[in-house]
Protein backbone atom coordinates (compact mmCIF):
# COMPACT_ATOMS: atom_id res chain seq x y z
CA UNK A 1 0.00 0.00 0.00
CA UNK A 2 2.62 2.46 1.03
CA UNK A 3 4.43 1.44 -2.43
CA UNK A 4 1.03 2.25 -4.34
CA UNK A 5 1.27 5.74 -2.27
CA UNK A 6 4.89 6.65 -3.20
CA UNK A 7 3.92 5.85 -6.78
CA UNK A 8 0.76 8.16 -7.09
CA UNK A 9 2.76 10.97 -5.33
CA UNK A 10 5.73 10.29 -7.64
CA UNK A 11 2.94 11.17 -10.55
CA UNK A 12 1.69 13.78 -9.41
CA UNK A 13 5.32 15.62 -8.78
CA UNK A 14 6.05 14.37 -12.32
CA UNK A 15 3.02 16.37 -13.70
CA UNK A 16 3.38 19.14 -11.68
CA UNK A 17 7.14 19.80 -12.83
CA UNK A 18 6.22 19.59 -16.52
CA UNK A 19 3.68 21.95 -15.77
CA UNK A 20 6.78 24.09 -15.49
CA UNK A 21 8.35 23.88 -19.12
CA UNK A 22 5.89 25.99 -21.07
CA UNK A 23 3.51 27.80 -18.79
CA UNK A 24 5.08 31.05 -18.44
CA UNK A 25 4.94 31.50 -22.32
CA UNK A 26 1.63 29.77 -22.44
CA UNK A 27 0.28 32.26 -19.73
CA UNK A 28 1.67 35.10 -21.58
CA UNK A 29 0.11 34.29 -24.52
CA UNK A 30 -3.43 33.81 -23.23
CA UNK A 31 -3.32 37.39 -21.57
CA UNK A 32 -2.58 39.04 -24.81
CA UNK A 33 -5.77 40.80 -25.36
CA UNK A 34 -6.04 42.59 -21.94
CA UNK A 35 -2.23 43.40 -22.39
CA UNK A 36 -1.91 44.62 -25.79
CA UNK A 37 -4.38 47.72 -25.25
CA UNK A 38 -1.86 48.98 -22.98
CA UNK A 39 1.44 49.23 -24.34
CA UNK A 40 2.82 50.93 -27.25
CA UNK A 41 3.23 48.08 -29.49
CA UNK A 42 0.01 47.08 -29.87
CA UNK A 43 -0.99 44.21 -31.85
CA UNK A 44 2.39 43.53 -33.12
CA UNK A 45 2.94 42.62 -29.50
CA UNK A 46 2.89 38.73 -31.07
CA UNK A 47 5.10 39.25 -33.94
CA UNK A 48 7.63 40.68 -31.39
CA UNK A 49 7.72 37.34 -28.85
CA UNK A 50 7.55 35.18 -31.99
CA UNK A 51 11.12 36.44 -32.68
CA UNK A 52 11.89 37.12 -29.17
CA UNK A 53 11.41 33.17 -28.17
CA UNK A 54 13.46 32.10 -31.99
CA UNK A 55 16.29 34.23 -29.79
CA UNK A 56 15.87 32.57 -26.47
CA UNK A 57 16.79 29.48 -28.45
CA UNK A 58 20.25 30.27 -27.55
CA UNK A 59 19.21 27.83 -24.40
CA UNK A 60 18.64 24.77 -25.44
CA UNK A 61 21.66 25.39 -28.61
CA UNK A 62 24.43 25.69 -25.96
CA UNK A 63 23.09 22.73 -23.78
CA UNK A 64 23.21 20.47 -26.92
CA UNK A 65 26.35 21.42 -27.66
CA UNK A 66 27.42 20.60 -24.05
CA UNK A 67 26.37 17.35 -24.42
CA UNK A 68 27.77 16.98 -27.54
CA UNK A 69 31.26 18.18 -27.00
CA UNK A 70 31.59 17.87 -22.91
CA UNK A 71 29.60 14.38 -22.22
CA UNK A 72 28.74 14.16 -18.90
CA UNK A 73 30.23 17.06 -18.20
CA UNK A 74 26.99 19.31 -17.89
CA UNK A 75 25.42 19.37 -14.37
CA UNK A 76 21.50 18.81 -15.86
CA UNK A 77 20.39 19.41 -12.15
CA UNK A 78 22.10 22.89 -11.75
CA UNK A 79 21.11 24.47 -14.94
CA UNK A 80 17.07 23.06 -13.92
CA UNK A 81 17.35 24.91 -10.73
CA UNK A 82 18.62 27.89 -12.40
CA UNK A 83 15.93 28.02 -15.20
CA UNK A 84 13.37 27.58 -13.00
CA UNK A 85 14.01 30.10 -10.24
CA UNK A 86 14.92 32.59 -13.44
CA UNK A 87 11.00 31.62 -14.22
CA UNK A 88 9.93 32.30 -10.88
CA UNK A 89 11.75 35.49 -10.77
CA UNK A 90 11.09 37.09 -14.35
CA UNK A 91 7.06 36.29 -13.57
CA UNK A 92 7.18 38.19 -10.34
CA UNK A 93 9.02 40.98 -12.17
CA UNK A 94 6.46 41.19 -15.10
CA UNK A 95 3.76 41.67 -12.50
CA UNK A 96 4.99 45.25 -11.66
CA UNK A 97 6.84 46.21 -15.04
CA UNK A 98 4.90 44.97 -17.64
CA UNK A 99 3.47 48.45 -18.39
CA UNK A 100 7.02 50.09 -18.06
CA UNK A 101 7.82 52.12 -21.28
CA UNK A 102 10.88 53.62 -22.19
CA UNK A 103 12.59 55.36 -25.75
CA UNK A 104 14.35 52.91 -27.67
CA UNK A 105 15.29 53.48 -31.40
CA UNK A 106 13.63 56.94 -31.43
CA UNK A 107 10.27 54.70 -30.40
CA UNK A 108 8.26 54.41 -26.92
CA UNK A 109 8.53 50.43 -26.56
CA UNK A 110 7.74 48.27 -23.81
CA UNK A 111 11.06 47.41 -22.68
CA UNK A 112 10.76 45.89 -19.78
CA UNK A 113 7.95 43.28 -21.03
CA UNK A 114 10.19 42.39 -24.26
CA UNK A 115 13.41 41.72 -21.75
CA UNK A 116 11.15 39.86 -19.16
CA UNK A 117 9.85 37.86 -22.09
CA UNK A 118 13.03 36.92 -23.15
CA UNK A 119 14.38 35.51 -20.14
CA UNK A 120 10.63 33.25 -19.60
CA UNK A 121 11.29 32.38 -23.38
CA UNK A 122 14.98 31.54 -22.49
CA UNK A 123 13.51 29.36 -19.68
CA UNK A 124 10.97 27.32 -21.67
CA UNK A 125 13.01 27.12 -24.43
CA UNK A 126 16.03 25.09 -22.20
CA UNK A 127 13.23 23.13 -20.39
CA UNK A 128 13.11 20.89 -23.70
CA UNK A 129 16.53 20.23 -23.23
CA UNK A 130 17.09 19.82 -19.60
CA UNK A 131 13.40 18.54 -18.00
CA UNK A 132 12.77 15.76 -20.87
CA UNK A 133 16.56 14.29 -19.91
CA UNK A 134 16.10 14.49 -16.36
CA UNK A 135 13.12 12.16 -16.35
CA UNK A 136 15.47 9.22 -17.44
CA UNK A 137 16.35 9.15 -13.79
CA UNK A 138 13.11 8.11 -12.96
CA UNK A 139 10.77 4.75 -13.78
CA UNK A 140 9.26 5.28 -17.35
CA UNK A 141 6.23 4.69 -16.43
CA UNK A 142 6.06 8.42 -14.81
CA UNK A 143 7.57 9.90 -18.27
CA UNK A 144 3.59 9.97 -19.66
CA UNK A 145 2.69 12.00 -16.47
CA UNK A 146 5.50 14.09 -16.99
CA UNK A 147 4.21 15.00 -20.36
CA UNK A 148 0.34 15.16 -18.92
CA UNK A 149 2.09 18.19 -16.91
CA UNK A 150 2.98 19.75 -20.04
CA UNK A 151 0.08 19.51 -21.36
CA UNK A 152 -1.44 21.35 -18.72
CA UNK A 153 0.79 24.29 -19.18
CA UNK A 154 -1.54 25.44 -21.65
CA UNK A 155 -4.72 23.90 -20.13
CA UNK A 156 -4.11 25.60 -16.79
CA UNK A 157 -3.24 29.28 -17.89
CA UNK A 158 -6.14 29.00 -20.17
CA UNK A 159 -8.79 28.09 -17.94
CA UNK A 160 -8.09 30.76 -15.22
CA UNK A 161 -7.67 33.66 -18.32
CA UNK A 162 -11.00 31.98 -18.76
CA UNK A 163 -12.14 33.01 -14.90
CA UNK A 164 -10.36 36.24 -15.79
CA UNK A 165 -12.92 37.06 -18.38
CA UNK A 166 -9.89 37.55 -20.77
CA UNK A 167 -10.91 38.37 -24.92
CA UNK A 168 -15.51 38.27 -23.45
CA UNK A 169 -16.97 39.90 -26.08
CA UNK A 170 -20.45 42.12 -26.10
CA UNK A 171 -21.79 42.69 -29.70
CA UNK A 172 -23.04 46.43 -29.63
CA UNK A 173 -25.02 48.56 -32.14
CA UNK A 174 -22.89 51.70 -32.75
CA UNK A 175 -24.38 55.02 -34.24
CA UNK A 176 -22.47 56.77 -37.05
CA UNK A 177 -23.42 60.32 -37.93
CA UNK A 178 -22.39 61.33 -41.33
CA UNK A 179 -22.90 65.23 -41.96
CA UNK A 180 -24.10 65.81 -45.88
CA UNK A 181 -24.30 68.95 -48.04
CA UNK A 182 -28.42 70.05 -48.24
CA UNK A 183 -30.12 72.97 -49.64
CA UNK A 184 -30.58 75.94 -46.19
CA UNK A 185 -33.12 75.55 -43.32
CA UNK A 186 -32.86 71.72 -44.12
CA UNK A 187 -31.93 68.81 -41.88
CA UNK A 188 -28.25 67.69 -42.33
CA UNK A 189 -26.92 64.97 -42.30
CA UNK A 190 -27.40 60.95 -42.13
CA UNK A 191 -27.09 58.06 -39.64
CA UNK A 192 -26.20 54.30 -39.63
CA UNK A 193 -26.25 51.45 -37.32
CA UNK A 194 -23.02 49.11 -36.95
CA UNK A 195 -22.69 45.96 -34.92
CA UNK A 196 -19.08 46.59 -33.17
CA UNK A 197 -17.25 43.80 -31.16
CA UNK A 198 -16.19 45.52 -27.47
CA UNK A 199 -14.74 43.51 -25.04
CA UNK A 200 -15.36 43.45 -21.26
CA UNK A 201 -13.26 44.54 -18.55
CA UNK A 202 -11.73 41.60 -17.04
CA UNK A 203 -12.23 40.21 -13.13
CA UNK A 204 -9.10 41.22 -12.13
CA UNK A 205 -5.85 42.72 -13.41
CA UNK A 206 -2.78 41.17 -15.21
CA UNK A 207 -0.91 42.07 -12.39
CA UNK A 208 -2.44 39.10 -10.53
CA UNK A 209 -2.63 36.69 -13.71
CA UNK A 210 1.68 37.10 -13.58
CA UNK A 211 1.90 36.67 -9.85
CA UNK A 212 -0.40 33.64 -10.39
CA UNK A 213 2.39 32.16 -12.87
CA UNK A 214 5.39 33.09 -10.89
CA UNK A 215 3.15 30.71 -8.53
CA UNK A 216 3.04 28.30 -10.76
CA UNK A 217 6.83 27.77 -11.62
CA UNK A 218 7.29 27.87 -7.57
CA UNK A 219 6.02 24.59 -7.68
CA UNK A 220 7.63 23.42 -10.17
CA UNK A 221 10.45 24.28 -8.40
CA UNK A 222 9.36 22.18 -5.07
CA UNK A 223 8.01 18.55 -7.51
CA UNK A 224 11.39 19.27 -8.81
CA UNK A 225 13.49 19.14 -5.77
CA UNK A 226 10.95 16.51 -4.45
CA UNK A 227 11.42 14.38 -7.42
CA UNK A 228 15.00 15.05 -6.27
CA UNK A 229 15.06 13.82 -2.82
CA UNK A 230 11.97 11.33 -2.35
CA UNK A 231 14.12 7.66 -1.70
CA UNK A 232 12.15 6.09 -4.30
CA UNK A 233 13.43 8.85 -6.63
CA UNK A 234 17.10 8.45 -5.30
CA UNK A 235 17.41 4.73 -6.07
CA UNK A 236 16.77 5.66 -9.75
CA UNK A 237 18.75 8.56 -9.70
CA UNK A 238 21.78 6.59 -8.83
CA UNK A 239 20.76 3.75 -11.36
CA UNK A 240 20.88 6.28 -13.91
CA UNK A 241 23.88 8.20 -13.50
CA UNK A 242 25.79 4.87 -13.97
CA UNK A 243 24.11 3.89 -17.13
CA UNK A 244 24.61 7.56 -18.63
CA UNK A 245 28.19 7.24 -17.39
CA UNK A 246 28.58 4.17 -19.59
CA UNK A 247 26.79 5.74 -22.53
CA UNK A 248 29.18 8.71 -22.63
CA UNK A 249 32.21 5.77 -22.67
CA UNK A 250 30.58 4.39 -25.18
CA UNK A 251 29.97 6.81 -27.46
CA UNK A 252 26.36 7.57 -26.47
CA UNK A 253 25.49 3.66 -26.69
CA UNK A 254 24.29 1.68 -23.52
CA UNK A 255 26.46 -1.33 -23.21
CA UNK A 256 25.03 -2.57 -20.21
CA UNK A 257 21.55 -3.49 -21.16
CA UNK A 258 20.34 -2.25 -17.38
CA UNK A 259 17.16 -0.48 -18.46
CA UNK A 260 16.67 -2.39 -21.38
CA UNK A 261 15.03 -5.51 -19.74
CA UNK A 262 12.69 -3.49 -18.05
CA UNK A 263 11.63 -1.13 -20.78
CA UNK A 264 11.55 -3.24 -23.58
CA UNK A 265 8.77 -6.49 -24.81
CA UNK A 266 11.03 -9.57 -24.28
CA UNK A 267 11.05 -10.24 -27.65
CA UNK A 268 14.04 -11.31 -29.59
CA UNK A 269 14.49 -9.86 -33.28
CA UNK A 270 15.48 -12.23 -35.80
CA UNK A 271 18.44 -12.61 -36.94
CA UNK A 272 18.23 -11.06 -39.89
CA UNK A 273 16.54 -7.74 -38.39
CA UNK A 274 19.07 -7.97 -36.26
CA UNK A 275 21.58 -7.06 -38.71
CA UNK A 276 19.30 -4.64 -40.39
CA UNK A 277 19.95 -2.28 -37.04
CA UNK A 278 23.44 -3.02 -36.36
CA UNK A 279 24.12 0.61 -37.70
CA UNK A 280 21.74 2.10 -34.66
CA UNK A 281 22.05 5.99 -33.65
CA UNK A 282 21.24 5.05 -29.85
CA UNK A 283 20.54 2.78 -27.21
CA UNK A 284 18.99 -0.55 -27.36
CA UNK A 285 19.55 -0.64 -31.42
CA UNK A 286 16.09 -1.59 -31.72
CA UNK A 287 15.49 1.21 -34.66
CA UNK A 288 17.98 1.78 -37.58
CA UNK A 289 19.55 5.03 -38.39
CA UNK A 290 17.04 5.56 -41.08
CA UNK A 291 14.39 4.90 -38.48
CA UNK A 292 15.61 7.23 -36.04
CA UNK A 293 15.71 10.03 -38.54
CA UNK A 294 12.52 9.25 -39.67
CA UNK A 295 10.89 9.67 -36.03
CA UNK A 296 13.00 12.97 -35.11
CA UNK A 297 11.89 14.40 -38.99
CA UNK A 298 8.27 13.54 -37.32
CA UNK A 299 8.96 15.00 -34.35
CA UNK A 300 9.90 18.27 -35.66
CA UNK A 301 7.00 17.85 -37.80
CA UNK A 302 4.77 17.92 -35.27
CA UNK A 303 5.94 20.47 -33.37
CA UNK A 304 5.76 22.85 -36.02
CA UNK A 305 2.45 22.38 -36.77
CA UNK A 306 1.14 22.39 -33.07
CA UNK A 307 3.71 25.26 -31.78
CA UNK A 308 4.10 27.39 -34.77
CA UNK A 309 1.98 27.33 -37.48
CA UNK A 310 -1.69 26.67 -36.73
CA UNK A 311 -1.57 28.27 -33.66
CA UNK A 312 -0.85 31.40 -35.51
CA UNK A 313 -3.48 31.04 -37.66
CA UNK A 314 -5.85 29.94 -34.71
CA UNK A 315 -7.80 33.24 -35.00
CA UNK A 316 -8.58 33.36 -38.47
CA UNK A 317 -9.73 30.07 -38.45
CA UNK A 318 -12.18 30.50 -35.70
CA UNK A 319 -13.19 33.79 -35.56
CA UNK A 320 -15.48 34.27 -38.65
CA UNK A 321 -17.56 31.20 -36.83
CA UNK A 322 -18.16 33.47 -33.67
CA UNK A 323 -16.55 34.08 -30.51
CA UNK A 324 -18.11 30.67 -29.06
CA UNK A 325 -16.16 28.86 -31.29
CA UNK A 326 -12.89 30.84 -30.96
CA UNK A 327 -12.99 30.13 -27.42
CA UNK A 328 -14.10 26.65 -27.40
CA UNK A 329 -11.60 25.88 -29.95
CA UNK A 330 -8.66 27.02 -27.51
CA UNK A 331 -10.19 25.87 -24.10
CA UNK A 332 -11.46 22.23 -25.65
CA UNK A 333 -8.61 22.11 -27.67
CA UNK A 334 -5.93 22.92 -24.59
CA UNK A 335 -7.87 20.02 -22.51
CA UNK A 336 -7.15 17.55 -25.70
CA UNK A 337 -3.77 17.19 -25.28
CA UNK A 338 -3.25 16.39 -21.65
CA UNK A 339 -6.42 13.69 -22.35
CA UNK A 340 -4.15 12.39 -24.94
CA UNK A 341 -1.39 12.18 -22.83
CA UNK A 342 -3.76 10.21 -20.00
CA UNK A 343 -4.69 7.56 -22.79
CA UNK A 344 -0.90 6.99 -23.79
CA UNK A 345 -0.76 6.31 -19.76
CA UNK A 346 -2.87 3.24 -20.14
CA UNK A 347 -2.09 2.79 -23.86
CA UNK A 348 1.39 2.98 -24.75
CA UNK A 349 2.29 2.21 -28.34
CA UNK A 350 5.64 2.30 -30.15
CA UNK A 351 4.20 1.41 -33.61
CA UNK A 352 6.35 3.40 -36.30
CA UNK A 353 3.17 2.21 -38.48
CA UNK A 354 0.44 3.92 -36.23
CA UNK A 355 2.76 6.81 -35.58
CA UNK A 356 2.79 7.64 -39.42
CA UNK A 357 -0.86 7.06 -39.70
CA UNK A 358 -1.61 9.30 -36.88
CA UNK A 359 0.62 12.16 -37.91
CA UNK A 360 -0.66 11.85 -41.36
CA UNK A 361 -4.22 12.57 -40.35
CA UNK A 362 -3.45 15.20 -37.45
CA UNK A 363 -1.99 16.91 -40.65
CA UNK A 364 -4.89 16.49 -42.74
CA UNK A 365 -7.11 17.52 -40.21
CA UNK A 366 -4.49 21.25 -39.60
CA UNK A 367 -4.40 21.72 -43.56
CA UNK A 368 -8.69 22.02 -43.16
CA UNK A 369 -8.02 24.53 -40.68
CA UNK A 370 -4.98 26.17 -42.37
CA UNK A 371 -7.93 26.27 -45.35
CA UNK A 372 -10.12 27.77 -43.37
CA UNK A 373 -7.95 30.59 -42.00
CA UNK A 374 -6.83 31.34 -45.69
CA UNK A 375 -10.76 31.77 -46.55
CA UNK A 376 -11.19 34.15 -43.51
CA UNK A 377 -13.36 36.40 -43.02
CA UNK A 378 -15.84 34.10 -45.52
CA UNK A 379 -14.88 30.71 -44.53
CA UNK A 380 -16.73 27.32 -45.48
CA UNK A 381 -20.02 27.11 -43.83
CA UNK A 382 -19.57 30.67 -42.27
CA UNK A 383 -22.86 31.60 -39.63
CA UNK A 384 -23.96 28.09 -39.72
CA UNK A 385 -23.51 25.82 -37.07
CA UNK A 386 -22.10 22.84 -38.67
CA UNK A 387 -19.48 25.44 -39.71
CA UNK A 388 -18.62 26.45 -36.44
CA UNK A 389 -18.95 22.28 -34.85
CA UNK A 390 -16.29 21.56 -37.62
CA UNK A 391 -13.82 23.83 -36.87
CA UNK A 392 -14.21 23.19 -32.90
CA UNK A 393 -13.90 19.29 -33.54
CA UNK A 394 -11.11 19.86 -35.66
CA UNK A 395 -9.03 22.06 -33.01
CA UNK A 396 -9.92 19.10 -30.64
CA UNK A 397 -9.05 15.97 -32.84
CA UNK A 398 -5.36 17.77 -34.41
CA UNK A 399 -4.15 18.83 -30.74
CA UNK A 400 -5.80 15.31 -29.45
CA UNK A 401 -3.90 13.41 -32.31
CA UNK A 402 -0.48 14.74 -32.69
CA UNK A 403 0.23 14.99 -29.08
CA UNK A 404 -0.17 11.05 -29.02
CA UNK A 405 2.19 11.64 -31.62
CA UNK A 406 4.80 13.28 -29.53
CA UNK A 407 4.22 10.92 -26.61
CA UNK A 408 4.90 7.75 -28.77
CA UNK A 409 7.90 9.35 -29.27
CA UNK A 410 8.54 10.81 -26.34
CA UNK A 411 8.07 7.23 -25.24
CA UNK A 412 10.37 5.51 -27.93
CA UNK A 413 13.11 7.42 -27.09
CA UNK A 414 12.81 7.52 -23.25
CA UNK A 415 13.77 3.50 -24.19
CA UNK A 416 17.06 4.55 -26.08
CA UNK A 417 18.44 6.38 -23.43
CA UNK A 418 19.28 10.32 -22.06
CA UNK A 419 21.04 11.33 -25.21
CA UNK A 420 18.29 10.11 -27.26
CA UNK A 421 16.02 12.37 -24.95
CA UNK A 422 18.42 15.72 -25.09
CA UNK A 423 18.19 15.27 -29.08
CA UNK A 424 14.63 14.81 -28.74
CA UNK A 425 14.71 18.49 -26.94
CA UNK A 426 16.69 19.77 -29.40
CA UNK A 427 14.12 18.89 -32.28
CA UNK A 428 11.21 20.14 -30.82
CA UNK A 429 12.53 23.33 -30.38
CA UNK A 430 13.97 23.45 -34.01
CA UNK A 431 10.76 22.22 -35.50
CA UNK A 432 8.71 24.82 -33.79
CA UNK A 433 11.17 27.73 -34.50
CA UNK A 434 11.04 26.49 -38.51
CA UNK A 435 7.23 27.02 -38.22
CA UNK A 436 7.56 30.00 -36.24
CA UNK A 437 10.37 31.76 -38.88
CA UNK A 438 7.85 30.01 -41.64
CA UNK A 439 4.69 31.89 -40.17
CA UNK A 440 6.58 34.78 -39.08
CA UNK A 441 6.45 36.80 -42.75
CA UNK A 442 3.25 34.98 -44.01
CA UNK A 443 1.23 36.99 -40.93
CA UNK A 444 2.62 39.84 -40.08
CA UNK A 445 4.82 40.97 -42.94
CA UNK A 446 2.66 39.94 -46.03
CA UNK A 447 -0.92 39.91 -44.27
CA UNK A 448 -2.01 36.80 -46.19
CA UNK A 449 -4.65 35.59 -43.54
CA UNK A 450 -7.42 38.74 -42.81
CA UNK A 451 -9.44 38.74 -39.16
CA UNK A 452 -12.65 37.92 -39.22
CA UNK A 453 -15.10 39.72 -37.07
CA UNK A 454 -17.23 37.61 -33.99
CA UNK A 455 -20.16 40.22 -34.26
CA UNK A 456 -20.14 40.24 -38.10
CA UNK A 457 -23.45 39.07 -39.41
CA UNK A 458 -22.47 38.97 -43.12
CA UNK A 459 -19.27 38.07 -45.08
CA UNK A 460 -17.57 40.97 -47.04
CA UNK A 461 -16.03 40.09 -49.93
Amino acid sequence: MQAVTMALIIHVLAAVFGTGSWIAINGLWVELPLVVPEIPEGWYLPSYLTIIIQFANVGPLSVTMMHKFFPGKLNESGVIYVIVCLGIVACFLLSFFWKVTSMFAGALHSTALLVLTFFLSLVDCTSSVTFLPFMTHLQPKYLTSYFIGEGLSGLIPGLVALGQGVGVVKCVNVTTNTTVSVPPNSTGGSSSYNIVAQYQPANFPPKVFFFFLSGMMALCLVAFILLNYLPESHHRRETSKYVQQTEAASGGVDLTKMEVAEQRPMISPSDNQQEARVKAIFGTGKYSRLEMVLIFLVLAWVNALTNAVLPSVQSYSCLPYGNLAYHLSAALGAMANPLACFVAMFYPNRSLRLMGFLMLTGTGIGSYIMIMAALSPCPWLVHTQLGSILIVMSWILFVGTLSYVKVMIGIILRDEGHSALVWCGAVVQLGSMLGALTMFPLVSIYSLFRSGDPCNTKCLL
